[in-house]
């Protein structure tokens, strides 16, 4: 289920850059503001980041602010607390081009919550 903009009580999730080009091997960062705090009340901050490159389903990058899921690069790092989270690419290869989005999860009832609009990445040579 996606919560959509405007409802009461939602959390709104704002991206940026939307768009974003730079050159392999340099570094590239992607800013996610919430309207308010995600730090749930057992101590945990339910803010996940994602990634869908074209024709694919979404992959996720890290949940809880900073853990990467199985497989993830470690050129892909999160941070942040609160209102306020960031997304590291380390290094950008030649075939970052893709979508980034992060997402709040809750578990009860199961709730998605996507950004206004996502950034896109272009990492192709320069």
């Amino acid at each position: 289920m996606l919560w959509v903009p405007g409802s009461s009580g939602e959390v709104i999730l704002t991206q940026t850059p939307l768009s974003l080009s730079t050159t392999p091997k340099e570094p590239a960062s992607i800013s996610c503001r919430a309207s308010q705090s995600l730090a749930h009340s057992n101590g945990n901050t339910y803010l996940s980041l994602f990634r869908q490159k074209p024709g694919q389903s979404p992959q996720g990058l890290i949940y809880r602010v900073s853990n990467r899921f199985t497989g993830v690069p470690d050129r892909f790092s999160g941070s942040g607390s609160g209102t306020d989270f960031t997304l590291t690419i380390s290094r950008v290869e030649a075939d970052d081009v893709e979508v980034f989005y992060c997402g709040r999860f809750t578990h009860d009832p199961p709730t998605v919550v996507q950004p206004q609009a996502p950034t896109s990445l272009f990492g192709g040579p320069h």
